[in-house]
């Protein structure tokens, strides 16, 4: 089977704090790199009050890690310069990758979410990732998923997506799940939440048409089982 194959990953990091109720970004840097994803979605990767500061120190994935963070570019004052991503939500992609474009989502709701996105070229294609951690209510899931969607859609060049994050869905297949119409394809890798006991798969991704899917799963380990209350989700796609 020819073609290019690509890692990537979801995972709601909690703000950093684990199911000890100690806030630890070494323990998630570990999980990430037990992962060894090559695009990596975070959900609350910011603290929630104050300069909503990023939760992971930016030198250390600068320095000490194979990524490099994506800036959505919405940056208006030093209270969201502090943060990593937009409205938590932020994208760590290998370095080796090559980043056409990132920008900020904006999504329908009353409290804060929203969604980032980064334009890559891989081996020659352009892929489209999209991270996201939509609302509780689930009337307001479905729009937000609308508006994912038609982000991607509205590109001049269109390219290959991949969409994933904290869906907050609980239902297996129905749901805001059934708003990503075919050909979109919303993959299961499995229970994630709560992580010490998983019962609902929360965290999706979700693969426009061309790829194939080799594997997907949750990432179980002795740290990821209390880095957060939820385990992160992967899959190895190939590239066409």
């Amino acid at each position: 089977m020819s073609g290019v194959t690509l890692k990537v990953a979801s995972y709601n990091i909690h703000k950093g704090v684990g199911l000890d109720r100690k806030r630890d970004p070494d323990r998630i840097l570990r999980v990430l790199r037990e992962i060894d994803a090559d695009v990596i979605a975070l959900q609350e990767a910011d603290r929630r009050y104050g300069m909503r500061e990023a939760v992971l120190p930016r030198a250390a994935l600068d320095d000490h890690s194979p990524w490099q963070v994506i800036e959505p570019g919405h940056y208006d004052s030093a209270r969201t310069a502090a943060s990593m991503g937009w409205h938590g939500n932020a994208l760590l992609v290998r370095r080796d990758i090559e980043v056409l474009g990132a920008c900020a989502v904006p999504l329908p709701t009353i409290e804060p979410r929203g969604a980032v996105c980064a334009s890559l070229r891989i081996a020659g294609q352009v892929v489209r990732v999209i991270g996201m951690h939509l609302d509780l209510s689930g009337l307001r899931r479905w729009a937000q998923v609308e508006a994912v969607c038609s982000h991607v859609a509205d590109h001049a060049v269109q390219g290959h997506a991949v969409m994933m994050g904290d869906l907050n869905e609980w239902s297996v297949k129905g749901g805001a799940l059934a708003a990503f119409r075919p050909p979109l394809r919303v993959l299961a890798p499995g229970r994630s939440f709560p992580s010490r006991r998983p019962l609902a798969q929360l965290d999706r991704i979700v693969i426009s048409q061309g790829f194939e899917v080799e594997d997907a799963g949750v990432h179980r380990s002795a740290l990821a089982a209390v880095g957060s209350d939820h385990l992160p989700v992967w899959a190895n796609l190939r590239l066409p």
